[in-house]
């Protein structure tokens, strides 16, 4: 089954409604097999590039993700999500193979499946948990050089641009999208407020 992967945040604070997205499997982005597991969730995260040991990334992808689960009534614990934590070079590769992009970028989704609205506009219909009660939602992966460069140029602190992505990012997995403007309009009205909520500044107010 072809999935389809989305660019979420570029160049900072703006969300790029332009993007058009291949469709691809998200099963192949990477090995999972030394990932670790999430505190909270069904998590699997596997860090690639060492610095992002020190950001407590973890507790950025359990906050972010269930913040953005029960806004919409799912249970966190029925979850599944991988994170892959790595720089520059991996995502602007995992950007050429799967959107044709050969340059870096800071975050990438790949959904389980597709769950978009054909309404623009409209909220997505919730996932449905498997036959083990299990709502597989798929894959994030995440650059620290990008996510630092925008950081520092927005003058936000590291941890609020990145958790911002994590919320932006699963979002995409529950089928969330910018390139229509209504859907654009609805996606960025539930970030600015999950962030509020989590006491981080609104990222699209000038």
């Amino acid at each position: 089954m072809m999935k389809q992967v989305s660019s979420v945040l570029l160049g900072g604070a703006a969300v790029d409604p332009t993007i058009q997205i291949p469709q691809v499997a998200h099963d192949f982005c990477w090995n999972r097999l030394n990932a670790r597991p999430g505190p909270i969730m069904q998590t699997a995260i596997t860090i690639e590039d060492p610095r992002w040991d020190a950001v407590g990334l973890d507790a950025l992808v359990a906050r972010a993700a269930a913040a953005v689960l029960d806004h919409l009534g799912l249970d966190p614990d029925d979850c599944e999500l991988s994170v892959l934590a790595c720089d520059d070079t991996r995502i602007a590769t995992l950007n050429a193979d799967h959107r044709g992009k050969p340059q870096p970028t800071n975050v990438l989704s790949w959904p389980a499946d597709e769950r978009g609205a054909d309404i623009a506009g409209d909220t997505p219909d919730l996932p449905e948990p498997d036959m083990f009660g299990t709502i597989e939602l798929g894959d994030i992966a995440i650059a620290y050089d990008t996510c630092a460069r925008e950081a520092q140029t927005a003058g936000r602190p590291f941890a609020d641009h990145v958790s911002h992505l994590l919320v932006h990012g699963t979002l995409h997995l529950l089928g969330f999208d910018h390139v229509r403007d209504l859907d654009a309009t609805l996606m960025e009205g539930i970030e600015t407020v999950l962030l509020g909520k989590m006491g981080i500044a609104d990222p699209y107010r000038e």
